[in-house]
């Protein structure tokens, strides 16, 4: 199970990790190799989502970056989130759903263990970050529509 796999890594780290009911706009929460999950988030699926993102914070960020007014922070903010995406939506991943011909966005989400609105922004960033789409070895990744094409040569 993903979830798990995460909060062994994040143990390896000297990660303590702590489920707590917390604020219900408040999902997870990292600070000073700890991480607080809210307890009341209903799927392991959405957990193990918040917490790649809170380890993508121990990994990417420093200080405290809780003001998203501060431009520096939303920069730290976002760091993390594509520490996320890319622990749990990495690019083979994408190849290896394809060559197991999973069909759906929903397929998809379920194939790596995330929620599907946690993929669309993963695709959405590798958009944002490689345009239409990239070249991974001999494949053609696209991102919009979603697909991946293998080249010949």
């Amino acid at each position: 199970m993903l979830y798990d796999n995460l909060i062994r890594e994040a143990e390896q780290h000297g990660i303590d990790i702590y489920e707590k009911p917390l604020m219900k706009r408040i999902k997870g929460l990292y600070a000073d190799g700890i991480v607080w999950i809210n307890r009341r988030i209903p799927t392991t699926k959405e957990k193990a989502c918040i917490l790649a993102e809170e380890l993508g914070h121990y990994h990417t960020s420093a200080g405290d970056i809780l003001d998203q007014s501060d431009i520096r922070n939303r920069k730290q903010e976002k760091a993390a989130r594509e520490w996320a995406y890319e622990r749990l939506v990495p690019l083979e991943k994408i190849i290896e759903a394809h060559h197991a011909r999973v069909s759906s966005r929903h397929d998809f989400a379920e194939f790596l263990g995330v929620t599907e609105p946690f993929l669309q922004a993963a695709i959405e960033r590798y958009r944002e970050k490689y345009g239409r789409h990239t070249i991974v070895g001999q494949y053609v990744i696209c991102f919009d529509p979603l697909g991946v094409a293998e080249m010949f040569g």
